[in-house]
């Protein structure tokens, strides 16, 4: 993001970084073992037999004790016929109807697809109990809560009683900034001005200090207060889990007129060169070694509020879309389990780290925050290359005089490298190589520019090291003229966020054809 705000920096009035929509599940995991409620009812002297008397009397004594009864005296309890009704619309209904301020706002009850359990018969004569889609209650309690704002907790009423959280970080940070006096200007979950946005982002960042099992585990008694005990001689705790996140940068611009010139070129930008590597570059995924072919789609819409452009990698995605003043990068983990990211194995903490799974506990909440940041920034410097207002001459010229070389130390004779030559072949293809968004993500090596350079394989051994002794005089090239910088503690090199722009430009005029340089110019 540096790159985009080194260029747009005096059109923006601040920066606010943080989660948007956050989605988690409690799960009794103990019991979705292939034997898990057998070894359940097996501790409870439950025979099998039983199985549905037993599990209906436990789902009455849950919808009993889950509030019902008092939103039913507070008149805030509905029943809903259809999954298609807008949960979320119809409890705000309700909150203006009886002007809730804080607290409990309703109670929805809807019959929706879960996993539950049922009896089975089995090998003759004991019939066993198995996990399978089905239907069942699920009560929605809509709170205005006095930390986190509008949220809800959604209760399943039969076994095994998933629970789902949901709240917005957005309408989290302001109950912060009311708790400071901090004066800003909102719309829905955007925010259009902030009086102080770096206290601002100071009060989003402590979100990510947050015990989230503590406090999960105090929502979960709120709904349902029967646990553990419905569970006699088996009380394990729930679970917690990150089901869906949703990581917004807002950009919030001047004004709505400075922001849409801009936006149109940045949409159409995006639509029209932003390829599958770069996608997954975004990501930071490569096409390097893929464990398998990953599904890379990109969307465009065009709604009443505005357009939007979306980017799908699997079941993750990337959208950029604005509203009034506000420019948002927002990236959406649906499955954590296709992202990797670099920290030790879970069973040695203290070991070298590697590139594993991103964990769906809450435990790494905060190292979700940091991968979909990265995502956003490079999204932002990807845009921020596209519109370029320097001339051709302005970012060329200083790659066409000699340069001191990397490395020298003080006192020493100073020695210089060539210049470049953007029209010459040799270091046209050379920019090409170092340009291709396979590299931008993990860097390239001597190997894998020789690879490219050279297209030819070669057997001979003196061969083999005079073209490695020459990638590393033409590494050593581009270093001296920043275009490339080492990646610390490795043997690769990486474009640098500045070099982008300038190798774009100067292969953009050894490709163009004298017809549209003149067509340009005039």
């Amino acid at each position: 993001m540096k790159a985009f705000l080194q260029r747009f920096g005096a059109l923006v009035a601040g920066v606010l970084q943080g989660f948007d929509r956050l989605v988690f599940r409690g799960r009794l995991t103990h019991l979705y073992f292939p034997d898990g409620m057998h070894k359940f009812f097996a501790l409870n002297g439950i025979r099998r037999e039983d199985f549905k008397i037993y599990v209906a009397g436990v789902t009455k004594k849950i919808m009993e004790s889950s509030l019902v009864e008092h939103a039913k005296k507070l008149r805030c309890f509905r029943y809903l016929p259809s999954t298609k009704i807008d949960k979320d619309e119809t409890a705000r209904e309700i909150a203006a109807k009886h002007d809730v301020k804080e607290g409990l706002v309703c109670v929805l009850q809807c019959v929706e697809p879960c996993w539950t359990f049922d009896l089975k018969q089995g090998p003759w004569p004991n019939p066993v109990i198995r996990g399978e889609p089905g239907r069942c209650s699920q009560f929605y309690h809509y709170y205005i809560h006095p930390k986190f704002g509008w949220m809800y907790v959604r209760l399943q009423t039969w076994f095994p009683f998933e629970i789902q959280v949901g709240l917005n970080g957005r309408e989290w940070l302001a109950r912060q900034m009311d708790q400071e006096k901090l004066r800003y200007r909102r719309s829905d979950n955007k925010f259009l001005h902030v009086a102080n946005w770096q206290r601002a982002q100071q009060l989003f960042d402590e979100q990510l200090q947050t015990d989230w099992v503590t406090e999960l585990d105090k929502l979960q008694q709120q709904v349902h207060p029967l646990h553990p005990g419905h569970l006699g001689r088996m009380p394990v705790k729930y679970n917690w889990t990150v089901f869906q996140s949703e990581w917004a940068t807002d950009l919030a611009f001047r004004s709505q007129e400075v922001l849409q010139p801009w936006f149109d070129r940045w949409l159409r930008q995006a639509f029209l060169t932003f390829d599958s590597p770069e996608v997954l570059r975004f990501f930071g995924r490569t096409l390097l070694s893929p464990r398998r072919h990953p599904r890379v789609k990109t969307t465009l819409y065009n709604y009443f509020e505005g357009k939007r452009i979306k980017h799908w990698l699997d079941h993750n995605s990337l959208k950029l879309y604005t509203f009034a003043n506000v420019l948002r990068p927002e990236t959406t983990i649906n499955n954590a389990d296709e992202i990797r990211i670099l920290r030790p194995p879970a069973d040695d903490p203290e070991g070298k780290p590697g590139w594993q799974r991103l964990r769906r506990t809450v435990a790494d909440l905060p190292e979700r925050a940091r991968f979909s940041q990265q995502a956003n920034e490079r999204y932002l410097e990807a845009l921020a290359t596209t519109a370029e207002t320097r001339t051709v001459k302005e970012l060329a010229e200083p790659l066409t005089r000699r340069v001191p070389e990397p490395g020298d130390k003080p006192g020493k004779k100073l020695r210089h490298v060539r210049a470049l030559n953007p029209l010459a072949t040799e270091d046209a293809a050379l920019l090409i190589a170092i340009s291709d968004p396979k590299w931008m993500v993990n860097g390239l090596r001597n190997r894998d520019l020789v690879a490219v350079l050279y297209t030819t394989g070669t057997r001979d051994h003196q061969e083999r090291r005079r073209r490695s002794a020459r990638v590393t005089r033409l590494l050593r090239l581009l270093r001296a003229h920043e275009l490339l910088e080492k990646i610390p503690q490795s043997h690769r090199y990486q474009v640098t966020p500045g070099a982008r722009t300038r190798i774009q430009a100067m292969l953009a005029c050894h490709n163009a054809n004298p017809d549209q340089l003149i067509t340009n110019a005039a």
